[in-house]
C-alpha cells in the first residue's frame, strides 16, 4: 500500500534527522543532503508541497492537512509512524516561523540577570495596527524590519520551571524609563532606537528578570489563529464600536475580523492603551481557553490548523530552534489557561514629557511585581493588587 510507504518513509527520515541532530549534519548524512529522488514522500512535495506545480503557502497548508488525515487512521496501529509523522509535520510549520536574527548577540553577559529555571519570553507586535499580516509565509503588508517601528504591544511571558503555570505581565508602551545609553524616553522607544536588543536590555534594567526569548507577534495574522479554533468568546463591560465592529455588553463571540478590532480599539475606552492591553491579554486567554475546551488539542487535524496559522503569525529569536520549538510546545501540554495569570504594570499615573504623553509605573508596586515575579509567586500580587490583575471582563 502506498500508505505503508509514507510511513515507513516517515520512520526512516524521522531516525536519519535525529542521527543527523545528534552529529551536527542533516538528515539523510551530509549537511546539505537532500531528499532521494524515490523518497515516496515527493508524493507530497519536499516539505509538504513545495516542489508541485501550485505554488505558496496554501498549497503546503492543504498537502501538509492531506497527508495527516492520510495517515491518521493508522497512526496507532504502526509503532513509531505517529511520532515520525508529527515531526515531518512539526518540522514544516516550524520552518513557517520567521527567525529575527542575532538578537542577544549585541548584549553584555557580564551585566545581564542571571540565568533562571524560569522560562521568560519578551512578547511585542510587529505592527498590530495593520490590517495585512507582516510576518511568515503569509505575509502581505509591511515587511517586519526590527526597530524599523515602535511597538504596540510589550508583555513578558513568564513560564515556571514544571510548565504547569505562567504569567503574562503587560507594560504600556508609553512607560517612561530609562533607556540604556538614550537616557529617559518612553520604552517602545528602545524598539525603535535598537531593536529587540535594546529594548531587552531596557526590560532587563526595568526589572531585573532574565530574558531568554525574543518573540514577535502579527496581530494582524492572529485573526487566521482565532479563525482556526471557531472564533472566540470575550466579556466586555460596556457597549464600544471599532472598525465598523459593534461590541455589545455581555458575552461577544468574534470571529478573527472581530478579534482584531477588538485587541486594535484605543479611541473609546476610558483608559486608552491601559485598556486595549487587558483586550490583547483577554483576546489571547480566550483563544486559550478555545483550544482547551473545542477539542482542538485532540484533533489533529484542528491542532495542524491552529499551529500553521500560529506559526504564521509570529516570529522569534534565531536561538530558538524548530526543535526548541517542539520541545516547548511537549513541556505545555499540561499548561491549562486557568493556570495562566495576567497583569498590568502598576501606573501611578500619565502625564507630559515635553510634547510627549507618557505613563508613569508606580515605583513601589512595580518593585514589588518584579520580586514576586522572580519569586514564582505572582498570585500573591495578584491578591494584593486585583486592580492590576486581568479581570473576567474588560471594556
Amino acid at each position: 500500500m502506498q500508505i505503508s510507504r509514507v510511513v515507513r518513509s516517515c520512520d526512516r527520515r524521522f531516525d536519519e534527522t535525529i542521527r543527523g541532530d545528534m552529529t551536527g549534519g542533516r538528515p539523510g548524512g551530509a549537511a546539505g543532503a537532500g531528499t532521494a529522488p524515490d523518497d515516496p514522500l515527493l508524493l507530497f512535495g519536499d516539505d509538504f508541497g513545495e516542489r508541485g506545480p501550485e505554488p505558496g503557502a496554501r498549497r503546503v497548508r492543504r498537502r501538509g492537512r492531506r497527508l495527516l488525515a492520510a495517515v491518521s487512521p493508522v497512526l496507532l496501529l504502526l509503532p513509531g509512524a505517529a511520532a515520525a509523522t508529527l515531526y515531518l509535520l512539526s518540522e514544516n510549520i516550524g520552518d513557517n516561523v520567521q527567525r529575527v536574527p542575532d538578537v542577544f548577540g549585541a548584549l553584555d553577559e557580564s551585566s545581564r540577570p542571571p540565568q533562571a529555571e524560569v522560562l521568560t519570553f519578551l512578547l511585542v507586535d510587529t505592527n498590530s495596527r495593520s490590517s495585512e499580516p507582516t510576518t511568515g509565509t503569509d505575509a502581505t503588508g509591511e515587511a517586519f524590519v526590527p526597530g524599523a517601528q515602535r511597538s504596540d504591544v510589550l508583555m513578558i511571558a513568564r513560564i515556571e520551571p514544571d510548565r504547569t503555570g505562567a504569567s503574562v505581565v503587560s507594560i504600556p508602551r508609553d512607560s517612561w524609563v530609562e533607556i540604556p545609553g538614550r537616557g529617559f524616553n518612553k520604552i517602545n522607544a528602545a524598539y525603535s532606537f535598537g531593536g529587540p536588543s535594546l529594548l531587552i536590555q531596557t526590560v532587563e534594567d526595568l526589572t531585573a528578570l532574565r530574558i531568554n526569548h525574543f518573540a514577535a507577534i502579527d496581530f494582524a495574522g492572529f485573526q487566521s489563529m482565532v479563525d482556526s479554533v471557531g472564533g472566540i468568546e470575550v466579556a466586555i463591560s460596556a457597549p464600544t464600536s471599532n472598525q465598523g465592529v459593534d461590541f455589545r455588553q455581555g458575552v461577544n463571540h468574534l470571529g478573527g475580523a472581530q478579534a482584531l478590532a477588538y485587541v486594535q480599539q484605543r479611541y473609546g475606552l476610558p483608559n486608552g492603551d491601559l485598556d486595549r492591553a487587558h483586550r490583547q491579554q483577554n483576546a489571547l486567554r480566550a483563544l486559550l481557553a478555545k483550544a482547551a475546551s473545542s477539542g482542538t488539542l485532540s484533533d489533529p487535524i484542528a491542532l495542524y490548523d491552529l499551529l500553521d496559522a500560529t506559526s504564521r503569525s509570529v516570529g522569534v529569536d534565531d536561538t530558538l530552534s524548530n526543535g526548541g520549538l517542539r520541545s516547548l510546545a511537549f513541556d505545555l501540554r499540561g499548561l491549562r489557561p486557568s493556570a495562566v495569570t495576567f497583569l498590568n504594570a502598576p501606573v501611578a499615573g500619565v502625564g507630559r514629557e515635553g510634547a510627549q504623553s507618557v505613563v508613569y509605573l508606580d515605583g513601589f508596586r512595580s518593585t514589588d511585581l518584579w520580586v514576586t515575579l522572580r519569586a514564582g509567586r505572582v498570585d500573591a500580587y495578584a491578591d494584593r493588587y486585583p486592580a492590576d490583575a486581568l479581570g473576567a471582563t474588560t471594556r
